[in-house]
C-alpha cells in the first residue's frame, strides 16, 4: 500500500531561487542562486561551503556532462561570484539541468531539488567504492526552515531529507535510493535571543516532519520532470538535458 502523502502548501517566499545562465565549452549552462543573506546557518555536504556554519547564499550549478576540472571548489566560487553573491555560500553542482526543478513548500518551510538520474543506484552496493568522486550527475536538495535548530537538529534534519528523497524516488517509479553524487543542504535561521531553537528534525518532529514533506514533493517533481525530458532529443547547443549523451 502506497502513502498518501499530503498536497503541497503554497510557498511563503522564504526560497526564492533565481536563474543564471551562462555559455561555457560552447555549451548553454544554468544555475539556481538563493541570496539568503544574513542570519542564516546551514549544513551541507556540498564541495563548496560543506559542514555547518554562517552562510548567506546557495549555488546550485549545471556543469557539463564531461566534467573534469579538479578544483569544483574554486570553480563554484567563480560561478557564484560571476552571478553576483559574495561572502560565504554553499556551492552544488549537477549534470542536470536545472531549470527543470522542483520546488514544494509544507508549513514555513521550502524545498528546492534537482534530479538527474542517469547514473543512480542502492546506497548498499557490494561494488568498491572510489577515493574520487563520480562524475556529476546528482540529486541536489535545498531546504529552508524559518525557525532556528540546533546542531543535532540539523543532522537530524539531513537524514530526514534524505529518507524523503528515497520516499519520492521510489514513488516516481525509480527503483534507487539516488546517485553517487547526491548533495544536500539545509538551512535554518541563526540563533537570536529571545527565540526558541528547536532540538528535533526527526520525521515525526514538527519541523522535521514539514521538511519531510516538502523534500518529497520537490524531489517528486524533479524527478518527474527529468523523465519527461529524457524523452525529448537534445536541444541544439544545449547538450544540458537529460537526454543527451551519459544522461544526467
Amino acid at each position: 500500500m502506497s502513502a498518501v502523502i499530503p498536497p503541497p502548501r503554497p510557498a511563503t517566499g522564504l526560497l526564492r531561487v533565481r536563474q543564471h545562465t551562462r555559455a561555457e565549452d560552447d555549451e548553454r549552462l544554468h544555475s539556481l542562486l538563493w541570496r539568503a543573506g544574513a542570519g542564516w546557518r546551514m549544513i551541507s555536504s556540498a564541495v563548496l561551503g560543506g559542514g555547518i556554519g554562517e552562510r548567506s547564499w546557495v549555488l546550485n550549478a549545471q556543469v557539463s556532462h564531461g566534467y573534469r576540472r579538479t578544483d569544483p571548489d574554486r570553480h563554484l566560487a567563480e560561478l557564484a561570484r560571476a552571478a553576483g553573491a559574495d561572502g560565504p555560500g554553499v556551492g552544488l553542482m549537477t549534470a542536470a539541468d536545472v531549470r527543470a526543478y522542483g520546488h514544494a513548500s509544507d508549513g514555513g518551510v521550502e524545498a528546492v531539488a534537482t534530479a538527474g538520474l542517469g547514473v543512480r543506484g542502492w546506497a548498499a552496493s557490494p561494488a568498491e567504492g572510489t577515493a574520487v568522486a563520480a562524475r556529476p550527475g546528482t540529486i541536489n536538495i535545498l531546504v529552508a526552515l524559518p525557525v532556528a535548530l540546533t546542531d543535532a537538529a540539523l543532522v537530524n534534519a539531513v537524514a530526514t531529507a534524505t529518507e524523503a528523497k528515497v520516499q519520492a524516488l521510489l514513488g516516481a517509479g525509480y527503483d534507487c535510493s539516488g546517485t553517487p553524487t547526491d548533495a544536500v543542504c539545509v538551512a535554518a535561521q541563526s540563533p537570536r535571543a529571545g527565540t526558541e531553537v528547536h532540538a528535533f528534525a526527526g520525521p515525526r518532529s514538527l519541523w522535521g516532519a514539514r521538511v519531510a514533506r516538502a523534500v518529497h514533493q520537490a524531489v517528486d517533481t524533479a524527478a518527474r520532470a527529468g523523465h519527461a525530458r529524457a524523452t525529448r532529443p537534445c536541444a541544439s547547443g544545449d547538450r544540458g538535458l537529460e537526454a543527451c549523451p551519459e544522461g544526467a
